[in-house]
């Protein structure tokens, strides 16, 4: 029985440790997704600006710091065109799909910071 207890307890110490338990070690996960994923092209700071961003880029990236841009749109919608990518919005096709490779939770994490960056709450819906 001690046996049973010893190894369950081991179990949830370090599911705990896996896991994390701040919410300010889940924050810098996500500014870790968003600079990996995301500032390529919309720079560190959200303002579209990013690295692979040139004179001759088709499009210009969204700049997720204008808040009434940011406003028009719901978090499904931001949802749909990172997992589903641009053309699922009838965006650009520059932006990529990222369903495979991003997690929903690590989405719904870009969303929240997203809209720290616009300082803005989003449409409704």
């Amino acid at each position: 029985m001690m046996m049973k207890f010893t190894i369950l307890a081991a179990f949830v110490f370090s599911f705990a440790l896996a896991t994390g338990s701040s919410g300010q070690a889940q924050e810098i996960e996500v500014e870790k997704v968003f600079k990996f994923y995301c500032a390529q092209c919309h720079g560190v700071s959200g303002k579209g600006d990013g690295p692979n961003v040139t004179e001759d880029f088709p499009v210009s990236p969204r700049n997720f710091t204008n808040a009434a841009e940011m406003n028009k749109l719901t978090n499904a919608d931001i949802k749909n065109v990172v997992m589903d990518g641009g053309p699922s919005m009838s965006k650009s096709p520059m932006m990529p799909p990222w369903s495979k490779t991003l997690s929903e939770a690590e989405v719904d994490a870009l969303i929240g910071h997203l809209r720290v960056l616009c300082n803005c709450k989003g449409k409704e819906g």
